[in-house]
């Protein structure tokens, strides 16, 4: 996998990195200091094994290792179900980064998974949060209740996210872009909220809504 720009390597798990490509001396020192394999090659080889402004810096990474449910930490948890943009899913990532929440879940299929764009976007959460992948959101999310978990779900015929008392232990799903979250998630959650919306627009983007639930349900914590 190929990621790019000065703050994506700094932020990356060193282990992780097979080989940086750069196209000026600039950052040699640093690589150096780090002890990291790196290849100085002209900017146009650089602009055509990426799209993005990659600063200079071309990162060559390992795959990504997937969590499962036994690797699960933390008192709140978000659920990804199905969604397929990985500018959502990596601003996701890095939100709840910064609130302190340690895993997410998404499904194996019909779902975007960490590739470079991901990465990019996450600016370095990603090595700080478990991307937890399971075969099936619904078993999952009854594991979790299980576990003493209380699952809310994003929905725009939910209760308003204010006026709700949340459970020490939660979960927070956020659906597909476009078809919100399935029927049968909706029929396994414990309550759906909403985030109230006044203006001509009657939605935010993933990425935004999750945000906002987020750090509404981590308000008393």
């Amino acid at each position: 996998m190929l990621v790019y720009g000065r703050n994506v390597l700094k932020e990356l798990d060193k282990n992780k990195i097979r080989k940086i490509f750069i196209s000026s001396n600039e950052i040699i020192p640093y690589l150096k200091q780090e002890h990291l394999k790196y290849e100085l090659v002209p900017k146009s080889r650089l602009d055509k094994m990426v799209s993005g402004n990659h600063q200079g810096v071309v990162i060559e990474i390992y795959d990504y290792e997937y969590y499962t449910l036994n690797d699960l930490e933390g008192d709140m948890v978000v659920i990804l179900d199905h969604l397929e943009d990985p500018h959502n899913f990596g601003a996701i990532i890095r939100t709840c980064e910064c609130a302190g929440i340690k895993s997410i879940i998404i499904p194996s299929n019909r779902s975007v998974q960490v590739n470079d764009t991901v990465v990019k976007v996450s600016v370095g959460a990603i090595e700080h949060v478990k991307i937890i992948m399971v075969s099936n959101i619904t078993n999952a999310i009854n594991k979790l209740k299980d576990m003493g978990y209380f699952i809310y779900a994003a929905d725009m015929n939910g209760v308003d996210y204010r006026s709700v008392d949340y459970n020490t232990k939660k979960a927070l799903v956020i659906g597909n872009e476009g078809e919100g979250i399935s029927k049968i998630v909706k029929d396994n959650s414990d309550i759906l909220v909403k985030i109230p919306m006044k203006g001509k627009i009657n939605s935010l983007n993933a990425s935004a809504s999750a945000a906002i639930l987020i750090y509404g349900m981590l308000r008393n914590d």
